[in-house]
């Protein structure tokens, strides 16, 4: 009865420990980063989905710049090729590998729509239109997601840093996870050079 009484004891305390520590937070903030981060890669596939559609669109237009049309074809290549799991979220050199495959494709799809609207029939196609627009509509998907997850980390890397929360992410390894970053933040945040003179 005794051994009993104490066993119980100490899985109340236990619990209330755990409770109190922000355990059940870890717990909490850590599903909802993944869930968060299920949907990034989701808007991800998403954009990837439309490439080869906008692409065999495009080579339909005889002159369309080969160049550029190679650059998208690899730049997909290369996002869909980095394998990604749930580990990733924590190891920051997978996390910003992965970021910078799909910054690739993201600059890549970029300069292919600018390169487009030199060509009037390939503007006036029908379906490279609606894809355009799917297109836009997937990149704004992408930045509501990422948005969503960029909070979710931050929420998670707040408890994991304060005190007491930060004693317990110690005892059970819980680590800051990595978040999105810009590429080149010095160069981001020089305003650009507007010249109205030159012609």
């Amino acid at each position: 009865m005794t051994s009993r009484f104490l066993t119980l004891t100490f899985a109340a305390l236990l619990s209330l420990l755990l409770t109190g520590c922000g355990y059940n937070d870890f717990q909490r903030l850590d599903e909802q980063s993944k869930s968060a981060w299920s949907e990034v890669l989701n808007q991800y596939q998403r954009r990837a989905d439309l490439v080869p559609n906008i692409v065999a669109t495009v080579k339909g237009e005889a002159a369309f710049e080969q160049d550029t049309l190679t650059k998208v074809i690899e730049a997909r290549a290369k996002a869909t090729s980095i394998q990604v799991t749930p580990e990733t979220l924590n190891d920051p050199a997978a996390f910003s590998k992965f970021q910078a495959a799909q910054g690739e494709l993201g600059s890549a799809l970029s300069r292919l729509m600018v390169v487009s609207e030199r060509y009037p029939d390939l503007k006036a196609n029908l379906g490279f239109r609606d894809l355009r627009v799917q297109l836009e509509g997937t990149e704004n998907r992408i930045t509501v997601a990422r948005n969503r997850f960029i909070q979710t980390v931050q929420d998670y890397n707040v408890l994991t840093r304060s005190f007491p929360n930060n004693l317990t992410a110690m005892v059970f390894g819980y680590k800051v996870k990595p978040n999105f970053a810009v590429a080149n933040e010095a160069q981001i945040s020089t305003p650009p050079t507007v010249d109205f003179n030159k012609k």
